[in-house]
């Protein structure tokens, strides 16, 4: 059974930083192109960062380019999402997913075979 955890999630003031973890379990992990994507209160669930399918390269969306940087573990099933200068529009429920090669269209929330419970994050002062 195939199971992610995400954590690291919390409240930060404006110009902060926070960590996000997600364990992964029953899945070879290094054979999932894994991503992150988050929702925000009355809006669609949008795309974050991700890996290629070869788990090589990254994309980041523009929202985040230059403040959010994902990285994995492959040894501990682990991915994170380092978030730093955070703003009060990237408050939302984060959500950590495993992809599948030939079917996950990296950049976008689609193609995701399994999903996490998801973290919260809120920015405010």
């Amino acid at each position: 059974q195939v199971q992610l955890v995400e954590s690291g999630g919390g409240l930060v003031q404006p110009g902060g930083s926070l960590r996000l973890s997600c364990v992964a379990s029953g899945v070879t992990f290094s054979n999932y192109p894994m991503g992150w994507s988050r929702q925000a209160p009355g809006k669609e669930r949008e795309f974050v960062a991700a890996f290629s399918w070869s788990g090589v390269s990254t994309a980041v969306a523009y929202s985040v380019k230059g403040r959010f940087t994902i990285s994995k573990d492959n040894a501990k099933n682990t991915v994170y999402l380092q978030m730093i200068i955070l703003k009060p529009e990237d408050t939302a429920v984060y959500y950590c997913a495993a992809g599948r090669v030939g079917r996950t269209q990296i950049g976008t929330t689609r193609g995701y075979d399994y999903w996490g419970q998801g973290t919260q994050v809120t920015v405010s002062s």
